[in-house]
């Protein structure tokens, strides 16, 4: 599945996800067939991390 290129609306896309669809980040890049290691290292170039207790990035 193509994600966002953009860090930002990658955000956007990712928490909208996880708070709509998924229980957490591992059954979401599961689902979109990209490696979890892809999804937080794009999203920590912009100073966010995966907070699990919540199920988002902050």
């Amino acid at each position: 599945m193509n994600t966002p290129k953009d860090p930002a609306i990658l955000l956007s896309y990712i928490n909208t996800k996880l708070r709509d669809e998924f229980s957490d980040l591992g059954e979401l890049c599961s689902s979109i067939c990209v490696p979890r290691e892809d999804i937080e290292a794009k999203l920590a170039s912009i100073g966010y991390s995966y907070d699990p207790e919540q199920n988002r990035f902050r």
